[in-house]
């Protein structure tokens, strides 16, 4: 039953699209047309009263060539009906783009829709590989190995050795119940801003020893493993943080961020702007209790890492912080939930 009403539902939208379109390039006759037509009869009984009424010895056959008479006659005329050529089409077509938006929008949410409600009926392929993410979401809860952002990617690389075996490693105990990260030196700024990025690609070094020592360290693991969770949820409705280009903002509207403010004043931080990701987003958050849960609970998270962060952070890596891929997260599921309204 939850299949037919979908397929009826996205039938439905399609036939209305079709509808929509061939309605906008049936358009008839309008205030334009009228216009022109009422000009035209204007002016030919314009140049026929200068004719016949005028003198015989001064009407304009007696002074004015035939090719001008001739030209100045039809330009008028031309140059009117190209006007209401022109003013038609663009009314055509601003007609068009509304109806056609309004179709799209009509069939993405019945997509979703039907989505939500039998994920069964989705491609097999389109099936395999979401339950393929979940299920290395679930075994990697530590770490996140080789997080791939990117759509022109066509498949996510396999999870490597060394990644694996940090997601697994515990941490030995000191003497007297002390434990590792209890005296573990502070993690470095720029490593912290690294790991947030995540590993490019299983080759990334740089950014695994980033991950591994972010891991290690109690407070920025939390965040990171919030991160990876609210990541890979929003890639299985294929929002990936790299497609995005928010408006960045500027560091002391993240400083204020940081000290309590909160709504319009620090509205800058929502900078992302790409509307089908805020749709789908909005639309996961207001349907999917996990996803919702997840969400709130990264918002939490990395407010509270950002308000540590922002007292001994310079401005550069503020602005280094604010163009990861967890950030940018922040930006979207933010705006999402209200927090810079």
């Amino acid at each position: 039953m939850q299949t037919s009403s979908g397929t009826s539902q996205t039938a439905s939208a399609q036939s209305q699209a079709g509808h929509l379109a061939a309605d906008a390039t049936d358009a008839g006759m309008g205030t334009a047309e009228l216009a022109a037509i009422l000009l035209s009869v204007l002016w030919v009984l314009l140049v026929l009263a200068l004719f016949l009424l005028a003198p015989a010895d001064q009407g304009l056959a007696e002074w004015m060539p035939t090719l001008l008479t001739a030209l100045a006659v039809a330009l008028p005329l031309v140059m009117i009906w190209v006007g209401t050529s022109a003013l038609r089409s663009a009314r055509v077509m601003r007609s068009e783009s509304q109806r056609l938006q309004a179709a799209i929008d009509s069939l993405r949410h019945s997509y979703l829709t039907h989505a939500h409600q039998n994920p069964a009926a989705g491609e097999p392929t389109v099936s395999q590989k979401l339950e393929e993410i979940a299920e290395t979401a679930r075994k990697t809860e530590t770490a996140l190995a080789t997080f791939q952002s990117s759509r022109h990617t066509p498949t996510r690389p396999a999870i490597p050795a060394e990644a694996s075996k940090l997601a697994t490693e515990d941490q030995g105990s000191l003497a007297l119940g002390t434990q590792a990260a209890d005296i573990a030196p502070p993690l470095p700024a720029e490593q912290f801003i690294r790991a947030l990025n995540f590993p490019e690609t299983a080759e990334d070094e740089a950014g695994f020893t980033a991950l591994r020592a972010a891991l290690k360290d109690r407070k920025a693991a939390k965040v990171v493993q919030a991160a990876q969770d609210v990541l890979t949820l929003l890639s299985q409705d294929g929002i990936y943080m790299d497609d995005l280009r928010p408006d960045m903002a500027r560091p002391e509207i993240w400083r204020q961020f940081a000290q309590g403010a909160r709504g319009r004043s620090v509205a800058a931080l929502g900078g992302v702007r790409d509307r089908t990701s805020l749709a789908l987003t909005s639309a996961r958050m207001k349907q999917d209790p996990i996803f919702r849960d997840a969400a709130h609970h990264f918002l939490r998270r990395f407010d509270r890492m950002f308000s540590e962060f922002e007292g001994e952070a310079s401005d550069g890596e503020i602005s280094a912080l604010g163009d990861t891929r967890t950030a940018r997260a922040f930006m979207l599921l933010g705006r999402v939930a209200g927090t810079f309204d």
